[in-house]
């Protein structure tokens, strides 16, 4: 794989993406029971796009995350199981979307199952994706975005270094209720300045 992906070459990362705690991998079959034991929970699911799931549910979403471990072509979503290596436990998942090639644009997502929040495991799967758009997708800016109820995930945008950039007023349907947005972004250049020796 080149630097910087282009529609028709496709982007296939070396997984497993190894951070210090995490292995970041394609989604398998028998991660049900462990994707299952996140996606049921109305905690997790309150400011995400997907509704409460009952186990058959997970399942069927899970048979669609199969095939989300590459992407050919821009508008679509990597899809990756965060592993948490010292149990091999499924605890979340976190997403790159390449938004646009001519425009080297990307979107960045996770969702973590409550019982490993408040360690940085999130933010710590976050950053490699960054690392992944930045370094081997060639993407020039990545933005995230989040409810502005949903406080815990704006703060780890802002401490992956993103820089708010709106606040975008009833700009989405949510769950049935109009909701606001915050859009957090970051620029490579941002984001390699950040990374180099003080």
């Amino acid at each position: 794989m080149t630097a910087q992906a282009h529609p028709g070459e496709g982007f296939l990362p070396d997984y497993p993406v190894r951070t210090q705690r995490l292995d970041l991998r394609p989604h398998r079959r028998d991660d049900l029971d462990d994707i299952y034991a996140f996606h049921s929970l109305p905690e997790v699911v309150r400011y995400v796009p997907w509704p409460l799931r009952d186990r058959e549910q997970t399942r069927a979403a899970l048979e669609v995350k199969l095939g989300q471990g590459a992407l050919t072509e821009p508008g679509q979503w990597l899809v990756l199981a965060i592993e948490y290596r010292e149990t091999g436990t499924v605890i979340g998942e976190v997403l790159l979307k390449w938004a646009s090639a001519a425009d080297r644009q990307g979107e960045v997502g996770f969702a973590l199952h409550p019982a490993y929040q408040g360690r940085g495991l999130a933010a710590e799967a976050a950053d490699a994706m960054l690392r992944l758009g930045f370094e081997d997708l060639g993407l020039h800016r990545i933005i995230g975005v989040c409810i502005d109820a949903n406080i815990a995930s704006a703060q780890l945008l802002a401490r992956l270094g993103m820089s708010r950039e709106g606040h975008l007023i009833h700009s989405a349907f949510h769950k049935g209720e109009w909701v606001n947005q915050f859009v957090y972004a970051i620029r490579e250049d941002t984001w390699r300045a950040a990374r180099q020796p003080a």
